[in-house]
């Protein structure tokens, strides 16, 4: 699945616009501070520093959304999440002009972000990361050891060299074995 779907161009592309709102915010508040306009010049330098960051944060993951990159999809999800109420926050003062746009832009990023062609679109570029280095079981000695032993729940995980494996209390065993309880037998 190498093309692109046009649910994560959708939501990039979103992602992008709210990063160049908060940028253009951070650059106001700037310039605001340096005419001297800034009722609390400490307060408006720091609002200046966060939303400049959170402006090139938004850049970054729309660019790692567009690459292909799973790890771009969820701090632009939970940038979503904090808009929602910031949103509904606006639209109990009254100033619908902001709450409206900011929600319909929430909602619409989250439906983009969370799309299934989107999630198998990042999903299988992860995947196909991990299979062209065939390091991906070597990373993770064990993954799934538990489920494939016939444990579900996961109580028994690892598996090093010779059959180590570690217990529920988290003590190693040789063979996989666990440790006995009590005295001799």
């Amino acid at each position: 699945m190498s093309k692109r779907p046009i649910t994560v161009h959708g939501a990039a592309a979103l992602v992008a616009a709210e990063g160049a709102v908060a940028t253009g915010f951070g650059l106001f508040t700037g310039y605001e501070t340096v005419i001297g306009a800034a009722v609390d010049p400490a307060t408006a330098i720091a609002v200046t520093v966060l939303a400049l960051g959170a402006g090139a944060g938004m850049f970054g993951c729309a660019r790692g959304l567009l690459r292909g990159a799973a790890w771009s999809r969820s701090p632009s999800v939970l940038v979503q999440l904090f808009a929602l109420p910031v949103a509904w926050s606006l639209w109990q003062s009254e100033q619908y002009w902001l709450a409206v746009p900011l929600g319909l832009l929430a909602v619409a990023s989250l439906v983009l972000l969370l799309s299934p062609p989107t999630t198998a679109w990042l999903v299988h570029e992860e995947q196909a990361g991990d299979d062209d280095t065939g390091q991906a079981a070597a990373k993770r000695p064990g993954a799934g050891k538990a489920v494939r032993d016939g444990d579900a729940s996961g109580a028994q995980t690892g598996g090093g060299e010779k059959g180590e494996a570690e217990t529920a209390a988290g003590k190693r065993t040789a063979g996989g074995k666990k440790p006995r309880r009590g005295g001799k037998r």
